[in-house]
């Protein structure tokens, strides 16, 4: 059997040209690092990283109806949501379990805009579409958007002297239209970092514009390119899920810690099976370690008094926190912050403590 072609960004020869390692990523051929993830990582938590991310799939929701029916789509209060807000929620299935994590912006009165995960985009759209009434139009512009993140404690000074200072007021999640090299944009002050930062939705043909400008007005400050790589470790700092990591169909919001994005009063997909589980109580739940004298990775084996107990979700070395850091389900009675268990790595148990997250909270 044929293999399947790698789709491209509209930024790939950017990337070439910049002499990233390209990697395959959810049917992309992806940045995974251009200096190097360490570098790259550490540029974000101190300066300022430009990422491409127009892998990610956005669906458009017009209507009169549109708000609703995403409200009973969503976890979260999408209900609530006025005209340039955003908000995180959860896709969930009548099992309760989680079918992707979304992110909502309310970008007009009777449109909304839903970002999914790249690997998720044909699920996603055939669960969406199941719901959708004669008052919501629906529209999968995935391939015709580009999606360009700034992420930083510089982000701002540098998105701004682009598009104007009406950007770098935005609230934390707030959404707005903009301008950037003569391009018509949406501008959103969110991120998967744990920085400060923007993420910026063009029409596919203006992401080159986009990009250079942006590369140029941060030349100055330190802005660098980033990969896959350091947003992975980035994530994880911030103890954000990864879809297909920390959960997926198997995995339900409240052992994966996402209790707070449902809310319970309202009617939306899962809602019944998610209240019963929350009033039984999660037999498991996902916890933060710290491991000592090893790294671990995604489906090394937890360890208690000998025994497996609990899988690692993901785990990197943290440059920020210099620390050997992993996520992980295990039981709810020894998910306790202060137990000491291990991870299995090459045969070997390594010591590891269960510790508060996120491992890494920028300063205010």
């Amino acid at each position: 059997m044929a293999e399947t072609a790698l789709r491209r960004t509209p930024l790939y020869d950017e990337h070439r040209r910049l002499g990233a390692k390209m990697v395959p990523f959810a049917g992309y051929e992806m940045p995974i690092q251009y200096s190097g993830i360490v570098a790259e990582h550490r540029a974000v938590r101190s300066r300022a990283g430009l990422f491409d991310l127009s892998h990610m799939g956005e669906f458009h929701f017009r209507g009169r109806g549109a708000q609703a029916t995403v409200d009973r789509l969503v976890s979260s209060d999408v209900a609530g949501l006025d005209v340039g807000q955003a908000r995180y929620g959860l896709l969930c299935n009548e099992r309760g379990t989680i079918v992707d994590d979304v992110i909502v912006y309310r970008v007009a009165v009777d449109e909304l805009m839903m970002v999914v995960n790249a690997a998720n985009i044909a699920k996603d759209r055939a669960h969406v579409l199941e719901l959708l009434g004669a008052d919501t139009a629906f529209e999968d512009r995935s391939t015709g958007t580009a999606l360009i993140a700034i992420q930083g404690p510089r982000a701002a000074q540098i998105l701004g002297a682009e598009s104007g200072a009406e950007v770098t007021r935005l609230h934390p999640f707030g959404v707005i239209g903009a301008r950037l090299a003569r391009t018509s944009a949406v501008v959103a002050r969110t991120g998967y970092t744990g920085e400060d930062g923007f993420e910026v939705f063009v029409a596919s043909e203006g992401a080159g514009a986009v990009w250079s400008a942006l590369r140029e007005a941060g030349r100055e400050a330190g802005l660098l390119p980033i990969g896959l790589g350091a947003r992975d470790t980035l994530r994880l700092e911030a103890r954000y899920s990864l879809y297909g990591n920390e959960i997926d169909e198997s995995t339900d919001p409240i052992e994966a810690g996402l209790a707070w994005t449902c809310k319970l009063d309202k009617a939306f997909i899962g809602r019944d099976e998610i209240a019963k589980r929350k009033a039984e109580g999660a037999r498991r739940r996902i916890v933060g370690l710290v491991i000592d004298g090893g790294v671990a990775r995604h489906g090394h084996e937890v360890v208690h008094e000998s025994t497996p107990i609990g899988t690692v979700t993901s785990g990197t070395y943290g440059p920020t926190v210099d620390k050997n850091i992993a996520l992980a389900y295990v039981p709810t009675e020894i998910s306790k912050v202060g137990t000491r268990l291990a991870v299995r790595i090459r045969e070997r148990d390594v010591p590891a403590t269960v510790v508060k997250t996120p491992f890494y909270r920028r300063p205010e």
